[in-house]
């Protein structure tokens, strides 16, 4: 027998910035307070009502109220590498599933551009996810053995950032958590609008959204979202390997990617960041660096090699070695002459690393500090 009564409607995110702009103007109330509320739950992340907030119209609290929660998330553990570099959040929503963040900690003094000392200091870089699970199913991520299961809201994306800022002050965003940033397009548009406004300024330049080749979307994203650095997981140098390595490559073959790629550089002139994963005998030899780089020669392109991570003991995958690292770096570098740094690993003790978030945490848990790596995410380019 069905209830009588219906089940009370979940309030929503004050960070979903399109549904809080649409309740206020209804309500005939003016978007200018919305800055203030969040700049106020930014503030007070563990307030757990909105009444606190000084100077709002008195039909702006009772809307909140009625619709609104401060977040709709829960910062369930958070877990400190071993060196304090990395801390790996995990993040309960609402619908009960969970999603990862990882704050990522860098001194950009301790590295040199062009033989010189860089400028700069103390970093933080945040990777946020945009969806839980992944439908792209790459066969070396651990976040594609989940499967798809949802997509995150705007707000949940930018509740991610709130809760990262109690660990540190974050300077860049990297779009390279859990899930497939392009699809989830609307979202991801939204949640970058928020970070670039008031109250979190942050620069678009210092925000990189990464994706496996949704042409479609990447066809957009160049005006949707000007400023905003593109990275594309581009992992092989062959449409072939491509596919054994990626599925979903499949329905984006890589000539008509480049052919995209090539419009979106045409249009913006900024360089595009292009992710490598280095695994031993299968994308990793001096072949497929001639390769890579015959690919990009004509485009203003910066390649990052990342050593693979294990994703358990199962996996059918090796790291390169360091040799065959530098091999493809050099041959990258000095016959092409484009830019290839290599990433450098952080969190692999807690599964923070690249390819390895998949909804788990250690004991070990920590709010405590951190010493410091040179940066490797805030690429001047």
């Amino acid at each position: 027998m069905a209830s009588s009564s219906a089940a009370a409607p979940s309030r929503r995110s004050v960070f979903d910035a399109a549904y809080i702009r649409s309740e206020f103007s209804a309500a005939g109330i003016s978007a200018h307070f919305i800055p203030i509320i969040w700049k106020y739950v930014l503030q007070n992340p563990r307030c757990g009502d909105l009444d606190g907030i000084p100077s709002l119209p008195a039909n702006a609290y009772a809307l909140l109220r009625q619709k609104f929660r401060p977040t709709t998330s829960t910062l369930t553990a958070a877990a400190d590498s071993k060196d304090r570099t990395t801390t790996k959040l995990l993040i309960r929503l609402q619908n009960g599933e969970s999603v990862e963040a990882v704050v990522m900690r860098y001194d950009t003094r301790l590295g040199k551009y062009d033989g010189k000392p860089r400028p700069g200091g103390v970093r933080a870089t945040l990777c946020v996810s945009s969806q839980v699970g992944c439908k792209m199913g790459c066969r070396f991520c651990a976040t594609g053995t989940m499967g798809f299961k949802s997509n995150l809201s705007s707000g949940e994306i930018v509740e991610q950032l709130v809760h990262a800022s109690r660990y540190s002050q974050i300077r860049n965003v990297v779009f390279m958590g859990m899930g497939e940033p392009m699809n989830n397009y609307n979202a991801l548009v939204e949640a970058i609008g928020v970070f670039t406004g008031s109250p979190f300024q942050l620069s678009p330049k210092r925000i990189t959204v990464s994706t496996v080749g949704i042409i479609h979307a990447i066809n957009k994203f160049k005006d949707d979202l000007p400023n905003v650095n593109l990275a594309v997981s581009l992992h092989a140098p062959d449409q072939d390997i491509r596919c054994q390595i990626m599925p979903a490559a499949r329905a984006f073959p890589l000539e008509r990617l480049m052919n995209a790629l090539q419009s979106y550089q045409n249009e913006r002139d900024q360089a595009i960041f292009i992710e490598y994963i280095m695994l031993d005998e299968v994308n990793d030899q001096e072949e497929h660096a001639h390769q890579l780089g015959k690919l990009l020669e004509m485009f203003k392109a910066v390649v990052n090699l990342i050593p693979f991570n294990p994703i358990g003991s199962s996996s059918n995958f090796k790291t390169s070695s360091d040799q065959n690292v530098k091999k493809f770096q050099k041959v990258l570098r000095c016959t092409y002459g484009i830019r290839t740094t290599v990433r450098q690993q952080m969190g692999q003790d807690i599964a923070g690393a690249c390819g390895q978030l998949v909804v788990s945490l250690p004991d070990e848990r920590s709010a405590g500090g951190a010493t410091l790596l040179s940066d490797i995410e805030d690429l001047r380019i």
